[in-house]
């Protein structure tokens, strides 16, 4: 499957809206778009609360792909209210490897020139251990 990160890019910054919804939460700070090896394109944003509730955007966009019936993630990108590329926290790379075991292939859009599989965001899998 072709990897276009141009378009990846184009659909993870048309979704953010960076709003404050409460006194104590915002959103829309951080865009992500999930292609999934079905071809289809998954974004969502984040929602940031103070009390550490809130979510990531790759774990509103995969919750969206879940709700579609899919799980398999060919590529990912997450971008800044100011159009950054930067790559996925601790707790979303470990998120998505748990969906599906051939997500450890996902191509990963770090940085501007830079993309990683999952696997290399990974090196040392605790589920490697397990089997």
């Amino acid at each position: 499957m072709n990897i276009d990160f141009d378009q990846l890019y184009s659909e993870a910054k048309k979704v953010l809206n960076p709003w404050k919804l409460s006194e104590f939460a915002e959103s829309g700070g951080v865009g992500a778009a999930l292609l999934t090896k079905k071809g289809n394109i998954y974004t969502g944003v984040c929602i940031d609360t103070s009390s550490s509730m809130g979510g990531c955007a790759e774990h509103f966009a995969a919750g969206t792909m879940i709700n579609a019936g899919e799980n398999e993630i060919v590529a990912m990108i997450a971008v800044n209210w100011d159009g950054k590329i930067f790559p996925p926290c601790g707790r979303c790379r470990e998120f998505i490897s748990q969906l599906s075991p051939e997500n450890l292939n996902t191509q990963v859009k770090v940085s501007e020139n830079i993309v990683l599989s999952l696997k290399d965001l990974l090196p040392y899998d605790y589920k490697d251990l397990c089997s």
